[in-house]
């Protein structure tokens, strides 16, 4: 075989055009193609892996090119052949790779997320989502392709976050990030999530229960009730909360159209759910009496508590809350710790702690027993919401309860 001088500088350099193009050959499979209108490329020939036909793959023009940079790319592309990998196939390969990664920046993932979010959840929480990621992450990571991101940059991004103490939001942000991230994980764009474990560099946040009373404390809540300067319509949607145990949005944006009267059942949608699952409230005769109150104030309009400044739509989901804190119970109780109240009592009393859960709406993670709770609980649910009603009016003697107070003794 004979054998090839390698090139010089000063060849490659001084290799002028002819009337036809040629080729100097460095060895290897490297030449310098040298073209009439003068322009000289790097091309290295091989044979592809298995079928052995003769190729060329263009390393770039001289002088970007320099003579040592064509002679280091020729030695990366015989070791790929030594592994049986077409180097040519592997640089189509690369530039889709980073076609793909200039494409696919964390901005253009986190708009399809917001895409997909707001058919999984409301859109409005979806949005709220979203804003928190474009006051503190996309501002530095929008035009950042989702591949090369790593732990350290969202630490750097959050720690300033941590360190005002906002650790919800940290948390929160965590979440959204991993929920981009697998998404892309999902599309082949990367193949592992590096922020998988992220939430772990920072403290969680302490959690904070809705601020409730004891028990023992009702008799004097519904006092406090029945002294308040509130309208009707408040008074009659914090006992309907109180008596149904339900959430203050739930409760508060409830439709005449959601009650089968004939069994004295609140069937709230799925998508007015917290955990988007509909659920069945068995409703007691004193919640049925709230709602006859509410006939004429409602009139024929659509929800039960019509708002006070636009009667044709709900009221303000935080009036209960903002009439308890009003009656002077601020710092003590919100409306949304009136489900605590029943639960702590309910379970002080020795209900099924299961059927409590059910009737709180709190979803069991295990399907098959949450199906089964669904069927079975319905009948004992309903017994349960009838004794937490007349517990409440015994608890209301002397002070007068929307629902009416006959023939009630003082609890002991």
């Amino acid at each position: 075989m004979k054998k090839i001088a390698p090139l010089t500088n000063t060849q490659v350099k001084q290799a002028s055009s002819k009337d036809k193009e040629y080729n100097l050959s460095d060895g290897e499979g490297l030449a310098l193609r040298i073209k009439p209108n003068g322009s000289k490329s790097w091309i290295f020939n091989y044979s592809r892996p298995y079928t052995k036909k003769r190729a060329n793959l263009s390393f770039g023009l001289y002088p970007a090119v320099s003579l040592a940079n064509a002679r280091a790319r020729r030695r990366e592309a015989r070791e790929l052949l030594a592994k049986n990998i077409d180097p040519q196939a592997h640089k189509a390969e690369q530039e889709q790779v980073l076609r793909e990664s200039i494409d696919n920046t964390f901005g253009v993932l986190a708009g399809k997320w917001l895409t997909l979010k707001r058919q999984q959840v409301k859109p409005e929480t979806a949005d709220k989502n979203y804003r928190a990621l474009e006051k503190h992450i996309l501002p530095s990571l929008k035009n950042t392709p989702i591949a090369v991101i790593k732990p350290k940059h969202i630490i750097s991004i959050l720690e300033p976050v941590r360190a005002k103490g906002n650790l919800e939001t940290v948390k929160r942000l965590c979440r959204i990030i991993n929920e981009i991230m697998r998404l892309a994980v999902a599309g082949g764009i990367i193949e592992v999530n590096y922020l998988a474990d992220v939430t772990k560099m920072f403290p969680a946040p302490k959690r904070n229960h809705m601020p409730t009373i004891k028990p023992e404390r009702l008799p004097e809540l519904m006092q406090a009730i029945n002294r308040a300067n509130i309208t009707r319509t408040t008074r009659c949607l914090i006992e309907w909360e109180l008596h149904t145990m339900i959430r203050p949005k739930e409760a508060a944006t409830v439709e005449w159209t959601h009650v089968d009267f004939d069994n004295a059942i609140w069937v709230i949608p799925a998508d007015i759910m917290k955990m988007k699952v509909p659920h069945k409230v068995p409703l007691s005769p004193q919640a049925m009496q709230i709602l006859e109150l509410m006939r004429p104030i409602s009139g024929n309009r659509t929800h039960v508590f019509p708002g006070h400044r636009n009667p044709n739509t709900h009221t303000n989901t935080q009036t209960a809350n903002m009439a308890i804190k009003r009656m002077g119970f601020k710092g003590e109780l919100v409306s949304h710790g009136l489900r605590s109240l029943a639960s702590t009592t309910m379970n002080e009393q020795g209900f099924d702690p299961d059927v409590i859960e059910s009737a709180l709406a709190h979803v069991d993670k295990n399907e098959v027993r949450r199906a089964y709770n669904r069927a079975e609980y319905l009948e004992r649910r309903r017994k349960l919401m009838e004794w937490w009603s007349n517990h409440i009016e015994r608890a209301s003697y002397g002070n007068l309860s929307v629902t009416g107070t006959k023939n009630l003794s003082v609890v002991t």
